[in-house]
Parts: structure tokens; C-alpha cells; sequence
């Protein structure tokens, strides 16, 4: 039995997932006594979240809630890349908030370089913002998965297409 065995090790997030979220978010904005009147919006676009406050205290506030909800959706912090805070018309800030999706060339060459050192007869390659991991046995496969979670990179890795 000559099979081989693969996973993907992508960065991706449930897109609905962050939606509901920010639905959360926004919900108890407008209940919160000391948000209530401060007219925040929050606008999710393909790749970006753009939150327009009336003040830095209130975006302060508006972050700590949107990293509850996000992690009780289960949801990685690593995803959200904050931008510089602006000054929009009327006294307000602004601040973007990139979504961080799939894995940058560099985090990409540190994974396979991290598989090839430590692991003999696990091949790794990287395609597009994916790595795909391959080997004769699921055993290597799991202990693979196991050290890519001991290590803290800088964005959110998902094991998918385990076959």
C-alpha cells in the first residue's frame, strides 16, 4: 500500500461568522449606555472593516468589544490588522481594520523550511497561499499539524483538505 497522505495549512476565516459578529458588535453598541449616542458605524467591505467613532476612547471600547465577540465566534484575533487612526469630518476618527487572509510567501517558506528540517519524510509545497503537506503516513501528518500549532505565527492556520 504505497498511498499518500495530504492537508492543506491555509489562513481563512468563516466570512458569516464575522458578519454575525459585528451584527453582535454593533447591536450592543446601540444599547451600551456610554456608546449609545456616539453615532459609531461599522462597514465591512471585501477586505477591510472601516469603524467611524467620535472619539479615541470610543474606538478603545469598540475594539474590546469586537475581539469578545469575534472569540466567542471562535474566530482568531490574527485576522484583524489595524490600521492608523484618521480624523474624519465633524471632530470623529477613523480607523481600517484589514482582514488577513491567506499565507504571505515568507510565512509560507518558514512552515516548509520548519517541515523539512524537522521531519524526514513529510514533503511540503507551497501553492499559492496555501501549503500543502504531504507523506506515506497519517501518524507524520498529526504530528505535523501538532508542532505547526506549538509554533506563534503571525497569522491564523487552519489544517483543511485532510485526506
Amino acid at each position: 500500500m504505497a498511498s499518500t497522505y495530504s492537508f492543506d495549512v491555509v489562513s481563512d476565516f468563516d466570512r458569516q461568522e464575522l458578519v454575525n459578529a459585528l451584527d453582535q458588535v454593533t447591536r450592543e453598541i446601540n444599547t451600551r449606555y456610554d456608546l449609545k449616542d456616539t453615532k459609531t458605524t461599522l462597514e465591512l467591505g471585501d477586505d477591510r472593516i472601516t469603524v467611524n467613532t467620535d472619539s479615541e476612547f470610543t474606538l478603545d471600547a469598540v475594539h474590546t468589544i469586537l475581539q469578545t465577540k469575534a472569540a466567542k465566534r471562535n474566530l482568531s484575533l490574527k485576522i484583524f490588522d489595524y490600521g492608523k487612526i484618521e480624523s474624519a469630518s465633524g471632530g470623529r476618527v477613523r480607523q481600517e481594520i484589514k482582514l488577513r487572509k491567506g499565507i504571505s510567501a515568507e510565512i509560507a517558506k518558514q512552515i516548509t523550511k520548519l517541515i523539512r528540517d524537522e521531519y524526514k519524510k513529510v514533503q511540503a509545497s507551497i501553492q499559492g497561499d496555501a501549503v500543502r503537506v504531504t507523506a506515506k503516513s497519517k501518524d507524520e501528518l498529526q504530528a505535523v499539524i501538532q508542532r505547526l500549532k506549538q509554533e506563534d505565527y503571525p497569522v491564523a492556520l487552519q489544517f483543511t483538505n485532510y485526506r
